[in-house]
Parts: structure tokens; sequence; C-alpha cells
């Protein structure tokens, strides 16, 4: 295996694509995108990844990496392109029906097809094994397709996604065996060998047990505030039990893992999966809860200026995907709460709102809402900055 083609340049292409070149193959990054094609290019990247830049200049000066808008023939097609749903909560599997049948224009015997992409279950068999079945090669005989999902963490992809164990599942042993046999190249984990169906499963429980998890804390966040009591305190405690690991509350559920996976099994299972249903349900309600406290807090005050900080849907990183301190901006301002300023310290516009340096919001702002505990909020001296300022402390940074 020599020549490996990676469709879909994204958070998660775009490092593998880099990474494989880095292990001496030739590696063709295909983006539908000239904008994209471009920017990589020249390395002016749009990805916030600590060190990916370095990396993937030194792919391509290596002249192992190369980007195309067009696909090529290769030995193995790895498919990291978006799955995301639509408007009912159904999985929108247009990416990745495009990114097959592209593949099948220059598909050859021997060839391997791993998608990567997190997808609903029976993808590989039911969406990529009936495309490529038109090729005329026996798929899983002829064709191998595998599963292998992602697992990494935005603001540290490229430590695991080497780093991390990684689930791969083909459609059939033959399968399973030649992605492991790729995957050895640069994964330093475990690579654990299982079906396509239960490859595609994993992610999606992961996610799903992770909202479950959240939604649980949340809820008590609902109580406690009817209860008038400390959320942080309780679960705090709670935890000491050594059974016990309550997620942390919050504004909501963003990213596009946690907040969309849960989805693809409800949508697929929907009598089965009442709880992860209603779970999502509950954390995307929390944006309004937080807008209700917003709003009652700014009753208080005569002419409230209202600091939001933070707008990304998790600290530390660029990534504004499904993100609820977003949707609590939004909320806000279509009940026409105050003044708004936004503070996102790692973007400089927010669904065409510039944001506001830190200081400034600081300074003018009346009432802080922290939704993201980014670290420049955590290394403020919030016990001065509560004597001056209304606080709302969504991520319990502030005590």
């Amino acid at each position: 295996m020599k020549k490996i083609c990676v469709l879909g340049l994204g958070y998660i292409g775009l490092p593998t694509a880099a990474a494989l070149a880095t292990k001496g193959f030739e590696v063709v990054g295909v983006d539908t995108s000239s904008e994209v094609i471009d920017k990589i290019n020249h390395c002016r990247l749009t990805l916030n990844e600590p060190e990916l830049d370095v990396f993937v200049k030194a792919a391509i000066k290596s002249g192992k990496l190369r980007t195309s808008e067009k696909i090529e023939p290769a030995d193995a097609f790895l498919i990291c392109v978006p799955t995301p749903f639509k408007g009912n909560y159904e999985p929108d599997l247009s990416h990745v029906e495009d990114a097959t049948k592209e593949i099948l224009s220059v598909v050859q015997k021997g060839n391997l097809v791993v998608l990567e992409s997190t997808v609903p279950p029976y993808t590989c068999e039911k969406v990529l094994g009936k495309i490529l079945s038109q090729s005329g090669f026996k798929i899983g005989e002829d064709i191998y397709v595998a599963h292998c999902p992602e697992r990494v963490l935005p603001g540290n992809i490229l430590k695991e996604l080497i780093e991390n164990d990684r689930i791969v599942g083909g459609i059939n042993e033959m399968s399973t065996l030649k992605a492991i046999e790729l995957y050895k190249n640069y994964v330093n984990g475990d690579i654990i060998s299982t079906s396509a169906h239960i490859a595609e499963m994993s992610k999606l429980v992961e996610n799903s047990y992770r909202d479950l998890n959240i939604a649980f804390a949340n809820t008590l966040q609902l109580i406690c505030h009817k209860m008038g009591i400390d959320v942080w305190e309780l679960i705090r405690y709670a935890n000491l039990h050594p059974r016990v690991n309550i997620a942390q509350p919050g504004p909501g559920v963003g990213g596009h893992c946690i907040a969309i996976d849960p989805w693809f099994i409800a949508h697929h299972f929907p009598q089965e999966s009442v709880l992860i249903r209603e779970s999502r349900h509950l954390n995307d309600r929390m944006p309004n809860f937080v807008a209700d406290r917003v709003e009652e807090a700014a009753k208080k005050l005569p002419y409230p200026v209202i600091g939001l900080l933070g707008m990304a849907y998790k600290e530390n990183v660029d990534d504004l995907r499904e993100s609820p301190a977003i949707a609590v901006f939004e909320e806000l301002k279509k009940r026409k709460v105050g003044t708004l300023m936004i503070c996102e310290p790692h973007a400089d516009v927010v669904h065409g709102v510039k944001t506001q340096p830190l200081q400034e919001v600081l300074k003018s702002a009346d009432l802080l809402v922290v939704l993201v505990a980014h670290k420049e909020f955590c290394q403020l001296n919030w016990h001065y900055i509560r004597r001056e300022k209304e606080i709302l402390d969504f991520k319990n940074i502030t005590t």
C-alpha cells in the first residue's frame, strides 16, 4: 500500500492526511472547496489547532502530501466528510454518498475504503457497500470496506490522532485486517478489531453516554435553582462516592459530536431510545434556562450592559459548531435583553457580530455571564471583579 487518498480536509481529514504523509505514504488530500485547497497549499489554515500548520507545512514540503479538487486512483481511500443532520434530526449522509460515488469512478480491485466520518448504524453496509458494488467488484473480496470512527478532541487533535486507541470494523474479517494494516503505520494506541456494525455504534454510544451524563447534571442544575442551593457543591459531594461520577452542568452541549451523534441512534431506533432522545431535548433547552436567568438579573439593572464571556462550544478552542453559548446570545438578542457585548478570545466575529476585547467587556458591562471556561477567563481576579459587577457563572470558575 503506497498511495492514500483522503476525502475531506477538515478537522479530521487534514491531520490524518499529514500523519500518513509523514510516514512515507504518497497522500492526495481531496476537498470540493477550492478555497480550502488554496489555504492549505499556502499554509493559511482556518483550523486553530496547535502545531497543525507546522505539521501540514512539513508534509507538503516533503512532497508526500498534495491537494486536489479531483479524486485520483489510489490503494486506499479514507472518507472524512461531514455528517450533519437535517431539520427533523434525520442524518444527512449526502456527503458520504457523494464521496463514495467519487471513489466508484476510480476504484480498482484490491482497494481499501475506510469511512472515518461518524455515521448511523448500517452505513458501511447499506451506503458504501451498495454504491461500491456498482463497480462490478465483490465487496469484501475484491474491494475492502471498513469503518474507523475518529475519537479526537479539538485542541489536542494531533496527539490524540496518534496516541488514542482506534476501533476498526470491516464488513468482513478480511476488510478489518486490511484496515488494521493501514492504521498500524501511524497509530501508537491499541487498534481493536470488530465488526462494522459495532464500530459504527461505538462512537455513537460513547457520545450518547456523555450526553446522558451531562443531561443528568443539568437536571440537577434546574432542581438546585428552584431549591436555591449550589449545584456545583452538590455534585462535588455526590462524586465523593467511589462509584459516582456525575458530569458538570453548564449552558448546554455543543460541538459536532455530543450534540449530534445521539440523534443517529434515536432516528434509527425511536422506540428503544426514549432516554437518549429526552436527554438531547433537555440539553438543547438549557440555553433558554440560561437566557431566563440573564433576563431575570438584567431586570434589576436600570440600563443593563451584558457581557457574554465565551462563544465557542468548549474551552480553549475556536470551534463554534452547535455552541450553546451562541444559542444563549441569539435568544437574548431575540428577547431584546439589554445591550449585549460578546467576548470570544478565539474568534474575531461570531454570527456576524464583532467580538470585543476582554478588558473592554470587563470595563463596560454591568452584568457578566460566564458561558465558556476559557483560560483567559479563569485567570481573572473574580473576587475583585465581583465587588463592582453582577456575575452569572455557568462554568463555576468565579468562586
